[in-house]
């Protein structure tokens, strides 16, 4: 028998094929995304050997920076911000094929230098023509990329183009910036991204219901009496006043965290796991989605009010907001999907800025057990099993279940079984852009939205804005670190429900 010694540095991981040799460009490389995310993603890529051998990271943005200062940003950013240990065995070689361009990506003549420098690469690092663009610019920015980068692909290796939300503001523009990208690539080179669809808890969805036989064959409308979906944030807008008054709730999370999720909780079993059978499946559940009514859509926005006990600002004292904005920072929403599975089974979904607790969650309500013998004897009511999956911050899922008090008698209080990423498996979870950037490097796009996806989402938020110019709430209509507006209590109420308070 032969032992052999484990690695750390692979402990936990799948065996997976290593990306082609190629060159990662990102466009806005001087902004919080690279430094917070994008760069120690990548480091953390290294850190487990899933990057190729030749390999290089091209910074471009408009702050004027040299290589070396380049470098030393981003190796304070790895320090601070990466989930791994600094390790300099691990950090030189990546930093030895770092590039930084100071350019106006916008300028066409300016993207010479780029492309030039990319040629370079070529031959110092055998980067083979691969090119892997990261779009962290504003949307403004992005259509004289796509063109320029379009004019000047090289007719070896291969292209792919990583772009950030949001996709568009609206159907329209998300067709129009479709037709572009499609005039000088194809959708199998266009990778929309949407960071939610990394987290592992997210991709657990489809683990949960397809690999236990437990949840699938009760994974409808006979066994399930709601769903319920929140994505709740203490924050406020994070000095991004320019984009929220613009996008509001609705467009920077609803439009595509939220419907994601609701995606991957109704959609059908996939034929195989294959980026396309997987994105079919959550298109024809977004196809499914009945457009709600006035009376179904709840939008609020936040007063002052307070977070962990210091006081916070309301959205219209914010900087850079209009004292009369009518931007909201809560959608609530009452949704069905009009198919076999899921007719009359309600989805209530909720998102918000400045709530009372940061968590993401997908709660399945199950029906009620027809006239249980212990009715009476429940200490606090017996409640009907959910099955909650935790997706942040503290991933793992839960069931709840009523279970016998110890002691004489039948006495019945729920109870809950527990399962944590964190006590389950030694490893960290990885951060969602480190799966998310390996998975584009290697062409493989399950994890990003198709177009027809991104369409099916706007014409559902298209819907529902064009019912919101008709009236004017009464802004702000609830205190930061509350549960939203009143009339998101209202919307479950109606149908003698309660959103869950833990």
């Amino acid at each position: 028998m032969t032992v052999t010694q484990e690695n750390p540095l692979l402990e936990g991981l799948q065996v997976r094929r290593t990306p082609d040799p190629c060159a990662f460009v990102i466009f806005g490389a001087s902004g919080d995304l690279t430094q917070r995310k994008l760069i120690p993603a990548i480091y953390s890529l290294a850190y487990r050997r899933l990057l190729p051998q030749k390999f290089s990271v091209v910074g471009v943005a408009r702050s004027e920076m040299s290589d070396d200062v380049f470098r030393t940003a981003m190796e304070a950013a790895v320090k601070e911000f990466a989930r791994d240990p600094f390790r300099p065995d691990v950090w030189e070689p990546l930093a030895e094929g770092m590039r930084y361009i100071s350019t106006d990506f916008v300028d066409e003549a300016a993207l010479d230098a780029v492309a030039a420098s990319m040629s370079e690469l070529d031959e110092e690092r055998g980067t083979e023509g691969n090119r892997l663009y990261y779009f962290a610019v504003p949307p403004s920015a992005i259509e004289m990329l796509v063109r320029q980068l379009g004019k000047r692909r090289k007719a070896t290796g291969w292209t792919r183009l990583v772009i950030e939300k949001p996709f568009g503001h609206d159907l329209d523009s998300a067709r129009k910036l479709t037709n572009l990208l499609q005039r000088y690539f194809t959708e199998d080179e266009i990778f929309r991204i949407d960071h939610y669809l990394g987290k592992e808890t997210v991709q657990n969805v489809l683990a949960l219901r397809f690999a236990n036989g437990i949840f699938e064959p009760i994974w409808n409308r006979q066994f399930i009496d709601h769903v319920q979906i929140t994505v709740a944030e203490t924050m406020g807008i994070e000095r991004r006043a320019g984009y929220y008054e613009q996008a509001g709730a609705i467009r920077d999370i609803f439009q595509n965290h939220l419907l994601q999720l609701v995606a991957l909780t109704a959609m059908e079993p996939p034929i195989d796991f294959t980026a396309e059978q997987v994105r079919n499946e959550k298109v024809k559940a977004l196809r499914s989605l009945h457009t709600p009514g006035p009376k179904s859509v709840v939008r609020g926005q936040y007063g002052r009010g307070y977070i962990e006990g210091d006081e916070v600002p309301g959205y219209r004292e914010e900087d850079g907001v209009d004292p009369n904005s009518m931007t909201d920072t809560y959608v609530g929403a009452k949704l069905f999907v009009d198919n076999w599975r899921w007719a009359d089974t309600p989805f209530y979904v909720r998102m918000g800025k400045r709530l009372a607790r940061r968590e993401t969650t997908i709660a399945i309500h199950f029906k009620r057990a027809p006239h249980p013998p212990f009715e009476e004897s429940a200490t606090e009511g017996l409640r009907p099993n959910v099955l909650v999956i935790h997706v942040q911050p503290d991933e793992g899922v839960s069931l709840a279940i009523g279970a016998k008090v110890p002691g004489a008698g039948m006495t019945i209080r729920n109870v809950h079984m527990d399962f944590l990423y964190g006590g389950a498996f030694r490893t960290g979870l990885p951060e969602a852009y480190e799966r998310l950037i390996l998975d584009a490097m290697l062409g493989d796009q399950t994890l990003f939205t198709r177009t027809d996806e991104v369409e099916e989402q706007w014409s559902l938020v298209d819907a529902i804005v064009a019912a919101w110019r008709r009236d004017r709430p009464n802004f702000p209509n609830y205190a930061a670190g509350t549960w939203g507006p009143a009339s998101a209590n209202e919307l479950i109420e109606r149908d003698v429900r309660e959103w869950r308070s833990h």
